[in-house]
């Protein structure tokens, strides 16, 4: 671990990353280093302005311009979080305030219980701002159905924690599908003006990709899960046997209604000689 007391010149400092004082004091006038704690008129900097020196210098060698090391370093310092950063989808935006009465909609007085809430906060459904609470968007919006569904909330809850258990193996797959494949293409391609923009662009169409592929996958399920209530509850017809419904005579339309009229020729006509019209 390195020393909390490393106490360097702007001359060290550049000698222990390898680069000129100049790009040093280029950083500082950027924003990307803190200001130096001075001694008289020397400046003299620690470990902090090391470590942020180096975190600089790797970024930069994968392809990472200046001003997006600035943006990350910023909002980074702001407690933003990497899906933030990278602009994922579910970032803050998709983050709305919770009052009572939605609250109370959602949930029946007798079972608003303070473990309810805390489980809740704990999968990420609410989040508390000052003392008020938050909730995403899809939840409340998935909340207030659900409750006129007449569902036990604390049922639904249960339900969030095991699929989480999916969903976080899902986003493994693919994450390490970006990371085996994807990834090495982007650090070969270093030497591009910018790499944060390919990163956003590509982990935002991998996001889609799962999406696209958990939400066809889902799908398939529920027609099979269909398919079985419907038999285990007796709604179809059992195999081989016709419904009832069957040997009715199928109503035939009235051929006037398909037929055109001289109006409805007229038109056609019209229509085609304008469109082949000189212009």
């Amino acid at each position: 671990m390195r020393a909390a007391d490393v106490d360097l010149t702007v001359e060290e400092l550049a000698g222990r990353v390898g680069v000129p004082t100049s790009t040093v004091r280029m950083y500082q006038s950027k924003g990307l280093l803190h200001a130096p704690r001075r001694v008289g008129r020397v400046a003299r900097y620690d470990s902090s302005h090391l470590e942020r020196l180096e975190v600089v210098q790797r970024l930069q060698d994968r392809g990472f311009s200046l001003a997006s090391i600035s943006e990350l370093l910023s909002a980074r310092e702001q407690g933003a979080t990497v899906a933030d950063l990278l602009a994922l989808p579910g970032g803050p935006e998709d983050w709305v305030p919770l009052g009572l009465r939605d609250i109370r909609l959602m949930i029946k007085p007798k079972g608003l219980r303070p473990a309810l809430l805390r489980k809740a906060t704990q999968l990420g459904l609410i989040r508390w701002r000052r003392g008020r609470p938050q909730a995403r968007r899809w939840a409340l919006t998935s909340g207030l159905r659900v409750a006129e569904l007449d569902i036990p909330p604390s049922e639904v809850l249960d339900q969030i924690v095991r699929l989480r258990a999916h969903t976080d193996q899902i986003a493994a797959d693919f994450g390490d599908i970006f990371e085996r494949t994807l990834w090495p293409r982007i650090q070969a391609d270093s030497t591009e003006t910018d790499q944060l923009d390919r990163v956003r662009a590509l982990l935002e169409e991998l996001t889609g990709l799962a999406e696209g592929v958990v939400v066809s996958a889902l799908r398939e399920s529920v027609r099979h899960l269909a398919e079985e209530f419907a038999e285990r509850h007796e709604l179809l017809p059992a195999e081989g046997e016709r419904p009832t419904w069957l040997e009715r005579p199928i109503p035939v339309l009235n051929e006037r209604l398909l037929e055109s009229t001289e109006n409805d020729l007229a038109a056609v006509d019209k229509f085609l000689a304008a469109d082949h019209a000189p212009e």
